[in-house]
């Protein structure tokens, strides 16, 4: 009987389905993972055709792995997981399409065995008839950057340059691009990216390089790339001397003794985001050099990764690149550091609205010396605040602090925002975000091992302390103060 309740409820369910439009479904099959939305074609006669239906499509070869996802993959795991996703490539681009063409195709695989052979002339075929409008392509890797050679790394090159020279009409469509693990020394990276790829608007390299820290140079007129992002790709330096359309450049990690990065042409850049932990040799350099250029920055993020201060301190020579900056976030500053540098970057930036600050504390980096030989000693910024007062009202209305304590030196630079913002609004303060690593190594809350004064206040009787201190005789009492998780 209960078999029979359960059976009916499910038909009832499936019914209910079916009455909805074609469009609702389609909606709701293409926020599934491929896999899933291709099961559902065993539903009935009319959902066997409907993820054939979809204009988007995103096909990625970790939804063919098995479950749990086994660490680490093996070629085996890649290999059945490629046979499956081919399989799928086959059966949505080789099928005729009456109904729609595919607008987007998202596709992830890996280059292994003769799969790409396949799936290359499935996709070129459907770019060449019209099926297929833009082509959304990362082509991944499983291999830890920590453990990736230089071989692997050219060899990654060579297998990525055959895959575009065979088939060379996915790089007329080609949108977006994801390479991992890729060295380019021998390979034209610049020819590929801006040369051929018409149509590229984003691209994203992980563990790239050309080969021996060399320097990589764009010089792309008339590219459509808007997005430029970089993840631990140690160049010499980034020197882009003219991306018209480009509009956020983020590079997290790099090794360079100074600047990384210069910028040329590049008038529609907004937003900028550059994150590493400075190396003992690393010098310093002064952000009003790098950003001369680009002086439509609005947003800017700074992560420092709990080591020193790499820009080196100035003033009102950061007033024309600043003038448009809207909100700036000043990252993984260690708990250890003294904050009231930072007015001199609020001084040159008086139109800022939104000022991020996040503070670092990770016993998971333990400061032996291994990470000092690297890394060098922790100093704190020695800037002089008194020698440069912008003559203009600051337009603050925000301030957030990841990683609060009620220490000092961070209490103390508060108050010295508040004293100067007339416009200020709201102050949130919230706790460190959790760290894998920290838990990974069985340390202790903060509150077992610290000293009050480096614990975030979590019960309102300490909150009530906080921004009673806080407070004190500041002469804008309009001012909220917001205790976030």
């Amino acid at each position: 009987m209960e078999l029979n309740i359960r059976s009916s409820h499910r038909e009832e369910v499936e019914d209910m389905l079916s009455m909805l439009p074609d469009d609702i479904l389609l909606s709701i099959l293409g926020r599934l993972d491929m896999t899933t939305a291709a099961r559902t074609s065993v539903l009935s006669k009319r959902w066997k055709i409907l993820p054939w239906l979809l204009n988007e499509l995103a096909i990625d070869v970790k939804d063919f792995l098995p479950v749990p996802r086994p660490k680490p993959i093996e070629a085996e795991h890649m290999d059945d997981a490629m046979a499956s996703l081919t399989k799928a490539i086959r059966s949505f681009l080789a099928t005729p399409r009456s109904e729609a063409a595919i607008s987007r195709l998202q596709l992830k695989f890996y280059l292994v065995s003769n799969y790409p052979d396949v799936i290359g002339p499935l996709v070129s075929q459907a770019i060449d008839t019209g099926t297929l409008k833009e082509l959304d392509l990362a082509i991944v890797n499983e291999t830890k950057p920590d453990d990736c050679y230089v071989e692997e790394m050219l060899q990654q090159a060579l297998s990525v340059g055959r895959f575009f020279s065979a088939y060379p009409s996915v790089l007329i469509c080609l949108t977006r691009l994801s390479l991992y693990n890729v060295c380019f020394a021998e390979w034209d990276m610049h020819h590929i990216l801006f040369d051929c790829c018409k149509e590229l608007r984003y691209l994203y390299l992980s563990n790239c390089d050309a080969g021996g820290l060399s320097a990589w140079k764009i010089h792309a007129p008339g590219s459509k790339l808007s997005v430029l992002e970089l993840n631990l790709c140690f160049l010499g330096r980034l020197e882009v001397l003219r991306l018209p359309m480009l509009e956020r450049l983020s590079w997290d990690g790099w090794i360079c003794p100074n600047a990384p990065l210069s910028l040329g042409v590049v008038p529609t850049l907004t937003e900028l985001c550059l994150i590493s932990p400075a190396t003992a040799n690393h010098k310093g350099f002064k952000l009003s050099e790098v950003l001369s250029d680009a002086t439509a920055i609005n947003d800017l993020t700074l992560s420092f990764q709990g080591e020193k201060i790499w820009i080196q301190p100035e003033g009102k020579q950061l007033c024309t690149a600043f003038n448009k900056l809207r909100k700036l976030s000043l990252h993984d500053i260690s708990i250890e550091f003294d904050l009231i540098w930072m007015i001199v970057l609020l001084e040159a930036a008086p139109s800022i609205r939104i000022l991020d600050i996040e503070i670092w504390e990770h016993p998971c980096m333990v400061d032996d010396e291994k990470r000092r030989q690297i890394f060098g000693e922790r100093t704190c910024p020695s800037w002089k605040v008194s020698e440069f007062t912008s003559p203009k009202e600051w337009l603050l209305k925000e301030i957030q602090v990841t990683g609060f304590a009620p220490m000092e030196k961070q209490t103390t630079f508060i108050r010295a925002v508040m004293e100067r913002a007339p416009n200020l609004q709201t102050i949130v303060l919230r706790d460190h975000q959790p760290c894998d690593y920290c838990e990974k190594i069985g340390s202790l809350p903060r509150s077992e091992r610290l000293p009050a004064e480096r614990v975030f206040p979590k019960v309102k009787h300490e909150q009530d302390m906080v921004a009673k201190q806080l407070m004190r005789d500041i002469v804008y009492p309009h001012v909220q103060i917001v205790f976030g998780n």
